[in-house]
């Protein structure tokens, strides 16, 4: 029997859930939905065939075991705990929580609970992040050695309806988008061991431009442009940088270089693209052979949770790759600030390939 789901916050990514979800009926329904307006979580379930719910009548209606928290990221580790408190499962969006002690405390609420944590990206299970796992796994380009990671454009503020919480605390090239770049290095290449970094903010203010604030001076109150280097726990080097600050780059998004070959991965910020591998056997640059599917959207680490809880199993885009995410993150904003390398504290597994 499928698991009944609400949905905590009915803004922007709310749709792409509700579609995302849909292809896993089997796995999961989700049946409500409620918002701190309540308009909006009206106007959403009426636009979607859900039924709106107070928050408290969410999180006390016991027919509902999983609750997505897709509340902005400064509310994320606060409502979070209330789902925990009630007894729920929860999943949510990226980051897990602003700061380690945050995310820790999720952590242990739940396992005190007996119920867990899941939380975005699920990306990394698409084809793109799996053809990309299949590569590394098979040793086709050898034992990884090294990377590289750029994600850069000049902001949310270009198409955005509510662009500030981008540049506030919780926000920043790093929080915002590191997740998906993060979530997918360590899938492929395995957990983080130290980080180096430095950090700028170029720009006091930015100009939104979206039709409905075009105009509006947007305030910056967080670094725009991170860059670093990564040691991971295999010995892997890696250089990574996020920023806000880039009209236009030709870098990659992700290389992987390996013993015997490199590896181009496609964004991580979807399920699909096409991955491409150049290696000493074929010495040019060919397209892999994709597995998995490229047509999925927001949920099918919703799905993947569900069932391995009814499987009693470990779920892949769990709390604890994303508290590990978390510990990284915070030490690229801590190295920045020190001019000091800084050793994590947390450990994270790779996932297991999806079969």
């Amino acid at each position: 029997m499928a698991m009944k789901v609400g949905i905590l916050g009915t803004g922007n990514i709310a749709p792409a859930y509700i579609k995302g979800c849909g292809e896993f009926p089997d796995d999961i329904r989700i049946v409500a939905c409620a918002d701190l307006i309540d308009e909006k979580a009206r106007a959403f379930a009426e636009a979607v065939g859900i039924e709106p719910l107070s928050i408290q009548g969410l999180l006390n209606n016991h027919e509902i075991d999983l609750v997505i928290n897709l509340t902005v990221p400064t509310a994320h580790a606060e409502v979070s705990r209330q789902i925990i408190d009630a007894g729920k499962h929860v999943y949510v969006e990226k980051p897990l929580a602003l700061r380690r002690e945050e995310g820790r405390a999720l952590l242990e609420a739940a396992a005190g609970r007996g119920v867990r944590v899941g939380c975005a990206p699920d990306t990394f299970l698409g084809a793109g992040g799996q053809t990309a796992r299949m590569v590394i796994d098979r040793g086709d380009i050898g034992e990884p050695v090294a990377a590289v990671s750029f994600m850069g454009y000049h902001g949310p503020e270009s198409f955005h309806p509510n662009p500030a919480f981008f540049y506030q605390y919780g926000g920043g090239p790093m929080f915002d988008m590191g997740p998906y770049y993060l979530t997918t290095l360590v899938n492929l290449v395995g957990p983080f061991e130290s980080i180096s970094a430095m950090a700028k903010r170029s720009f006091e203010t930015r100009t939104a431009q979206h039709e409905s604030i075009r105009g509006q001076e947007v305030p910056v109150g967080v670094d725009t442009h991170i860059a670093g280097t990564a040691l991971f726990a295999n010995g892997v080097v890696a250089s990574i940088i996020t920023s806000f600050d880039l009209w236009s780059h030709h870098l990659p998004r992700i290389e992987i270089y390996g013993s015997k070959g490199s590896m181009l991965v496609p964004n991580p910020n979807i399920f699909g693209g096409d991955v491409q591998v150049w290696s000493l056997d074929q010495p040019e640059w060919q397209v892999v052979g994709p597995v998995g599917r490229s047509d999925l959207e927001r949920g099918v680490g919703v799905a993947d949770m569900a069932r391995a809880i009814a499987n009693q199993e470990p779920h892949r885009a769990s709390g604890e790759l994303a508290y590990h995410v978390l510990d990284v993150m915070q030490a690229f904003e801590e190295s920045a600030e020190s001019g000091e390398l800084v050793r994590l504290s947390s450990h994270a597994e790779r996932p297991p390939a999806l079969a």
